[in-house]
């Protein structure tokens, strides 16, 4: 709240308190004149440049105030019985808790304990339920979990089976279930042991081809596709053919059963003889 020096008109700000203490009655600190803080008290400051404030207007009739903060309760009538000196009237509407006797909390813990509260347990049966529901749903998700990862295992089988760890622990797997690993190609892990090229013995024109292949993998791999190159004296290649397994392997069991881990295998290979120019062969495996 403000109020103004009605003399040097400064403008102070002032509170309830200060006012209540002369009732109103105040003293300007800058010129000491003596003033009503009340005629000029407003609760916003005025606007610069200050000016002289209104003066507030007396009221002829007191103001009704109808906003109430508190107001403290009536105290019931009392009523003397005659004789007997004691206090009848109102009596029932104040308790008297000088009787009154309270059980410590740990007294009433195994009551508790023994009822159960009924917020927990209802917390308990909506965990139940919700439980109950959420069970399908989990499943689910671990069958396509499963699902998903035997997908994966199937697409990189032949990595799987190639490598050592994961390769034994599928080849005990399938011994223990009578089951067959697919044939994995590691035309790498091939060894060329003796090979020999000559004159076909009953065939015009060609060349018999014999090449001891032994199988150095852990695994059972597919007969490979051969790659038999002829090259002339100075290193040039004049002659090349990819075989494939069946063209020089009939029989169709020994084809299906693969190449064993640690086992040999000799191959007979009939190709068209180049003449006289081809003097060196190579012999490779994809």
């Amino acid at each position: 709240m403000y109020t103004q020096c009605p003399e040097c008109l400064s403008v102070f700000s002032l509170d309830a308190q200060t006012l209540a203490k002369a009732h109103g009655h105040a003293v300007c600190g800058h010129c000491h004149a003596s003033f009503d803080s009340l005629a000029t008290l407003t609760g916003q400051l005025p606007p610069e440049p200050f000016v002289e404030l209104p003066v507030n207007e007396s009221a002829f009739e007191p103001p009704c105030l109808d906003l109430v903060v508190y107001r403290p309760r009536s105290e019931p009538p009392v009523v003397v019985v005659a004789g007997d000196n004691a206090v009848a009237a109102g009596a029932a509407a104040i308790e008297d808790f000088s009787q009154l006797v309270f059980a410590p909390r740990f007294a009433r813990e195994p009551q508790a304990r023994q009822s159960g509260h009924p917020g927990r347990r209802e917390r308990r049966r909506h965990g139940a339920a919700s439980a109950e529901r959420r069970w399908p749903w989990v499943l689910a998700c671990l069958m396509l979990a499963l699902l998903l990862g035997a997908q994966l295992a199937w697409a990189k089988r032949g990595e799987l089976i190639r490598n050592p760890l994961t390769g034994n622990w599928l080849r005990g797997s399938c011994a223990l279930l009578g089951c067959r690993l697919p044939l994995v190609a590691a035309p790498q892990q091939l060894r060329l042991l003796a090979s020999n090229v000559q004159a076909h013995p009953s065939v015009a024109g060609a060349l018999m081809i014999s090449a001891s292949v032994r199988n150095d993998a852990a695994f059972t791999q597919p007969y490979p596709v051969l790659t038999i190159t002829l090259s002339d004296a100075q290193g040039r290649r004049i002659a090349m053919r990819r075989l494939q397994p069946h063209e020089y392997l009939d029989d169709e069991a020994t084809l299906q059963r693969g190449l064993a881990p640690g086992a040999s295998a000799v191959l007979l290979l009939e190709v068209e003889d180049p003449g006289d120019k081809a003097v060196g062969f190579e012999l490779g495996f994809e």
